[in-house]
């Protein structure tokens, strides 16, 4: 049986962040229909309802349906540290992720974690993550495993590292590849799951296990691959004296393999004038993180310029180095950011940002990300109206935007009425 979803509709005919206003598409009273795990209709509530007699109805009055939030980079093995104290990049990593990372050699301490990350990501209306994992195969079984159990469309890898890491933190080239091709052909492609080639940054792999993950890619070209570029000033200064010839940061992956359409890297903020262009060239995604560049003091990612050069952009929460699990708070992190650069975001490009821009750094555009006919049916039903604070302004708005305006920047999960996951509601 057909399922008949009703109440506002937001979808998007494009990218307002390119092609203005005009490209989102608002309906107030409007209707999705489901079957088989697709939308197969979607318009007005009262003509679907009249074709589609026999389908079953959930009304959801005001609330607004939305595809369901998409997190382009997150580090789900880091749930249990989220939100610890005073720390930058490299300290962050060193007191924080590392030893919380070595738990994870324990499956069930990696089941446990998973099942948790996706109860909290689930509930904040957020239906596909791209994650790294750790360096244990164990690590990227759990999460497979239990976003299989659920139906989700969901990315992920082992991360790779073999120095400049504790002990039992770090693999070699070898065994980077080798672990990672076998936890590839096991998982990749395989339901709704998909394999991400993952070192996790420069500074922590070897020219040698660069080169083997680039190799790696090479032969399995339908995987995207992840890893992190120029996140903080230290950094950058750091990978120049690892990688002495290398004319830029971004050259230490060129160099290896490691650029090309289908590479995400996550926060981007100190790029030089070459990276910007060749990025753009390759067609390379940028996942902007704003939570955790404020949270552990980063920097400010450039949004304008980069969108108006025409690169590739999706938006994430960072977890546990991001300060929050929920896309509505990410939104308004990005909002905030862009104000200090000067260019505030208008609500249709932070919303496009978090569904249809995120999916499209994913090269996923085609399947998740929108309310579509012909994409899968991962819903997310907004209450625009989710707590006090947020009804007495909202009654006071003039349109669709400045009504949801107020849930991107004081929402939680309060505001999520429903989740859909592959036509089936949680």
């Amino acid at each position: 049986m057909a399922d008949l979803l009703i109440g506002q509709v937001l979808s998007f005919g494009g990218n307002p962040m390119t092609e203005g206003l005009g490209a989102a598409h608002h309906r107030t009273r409007g209707g999705v229909l489901v079957a088989g795990g697709k939308i197969i209709a979607v318009g007005e509530a009262e003509d679907l309802h009249r074709a589609h007699p026999r389908a079953r109805v959930t009304d959801y009055g005001d609330a607004l349906i939305s595809a369901g939030f998409i997190d382009a980079h997150v580090h789900y093995p880091q749930t249990a540290m989220i939100a610890s104290w005073g720390k930058r990049l490299i300290d962050w990593l060193q007191s924080y992720t590392f030893p919380e990372e070595m738990k994870f050699a324990d499956p069930a301490y990696a089941a446990e974690i998973a099942a948790r990350y996706f109860d909290l990501t689930l509930s904040n209306g957020t239906t596909t993550v791209c994650s790294y994992c750790t360096i244990h195969p164990e690590s990227v079984d759990a999460f497979f495993g239990e976003a299989q159990r659920r139906g989700l469309r969901a990315y992920a890898g082992k991360t790779c590292m073999d120095r400049n890491a504790p002990d039992g933190l770090t693999d070699t080239a070898q065994t980077a590849y080798d672990d990672s091709k076998r936890l590839l052909q096991k998982w990749h492609g395989v339901d709704r799951l998909s394999y991400v080639v993952t070192p996790r940054f420069s500074p922590t792999s070897t020219p040698e296990q660069l080169a083997a993950m680039g190799a790696l890619w090479a032969e399995h070209p339908s995987c995207l691959m992840q890893t992190h570029l120029s996140e903080q000033t230290d950094e950058v200064a750091w990978v120049k004296s690892l990688f002495p010839s290398a004319r830029d940061y971004l050259d230490t992956y060129e160099t290896h393999g490691l650029l090309g359409p289908g590479a995400l890297f996550g926060h981007a903020i100190y790029l030089e004038p070459r990276e910007i262009d060749r990025l753009r060239e390759v067609d390379a995604s940028l996942i902007h993180c704003p939570t955790s560049n404020t949270f552990i003091g980063s920097g400010l990612f450039d949004m304008d310029g980069l969108s108006a050069s025409g690169h590739r952009i999706g938006l994430a929460t960072d977890t546990g180095g991001g300060s929050s699990f929920s896309m509505l708070r990410t939104m308004a992190a990005a909002y905030e950011v862009a104000q200090l650069r000067g260019r505030p975001l208008h609500p249709s490009e932070l919303w496009w940002l978090a569904t249809q821009g995120a999916a499209r750094s994913l090269r996923a555009d085609d399947r998740i990300g929108n309310i579509a006919v012909g994409m899968e049916a991962d819903i997310t039903v907004i209450d625009l109206a989710s707590t006090p604070a947020i009804a007495q302004r909202a009654a006071r708005a003039g349109d669709i935007w400045e009504a949801l305006f107020p849930t991107i920047m004081m929402g939680d999960d309060r505001a999520v009425r429903a989740v859909w996951v592959n036509g089936r509601p949680l």
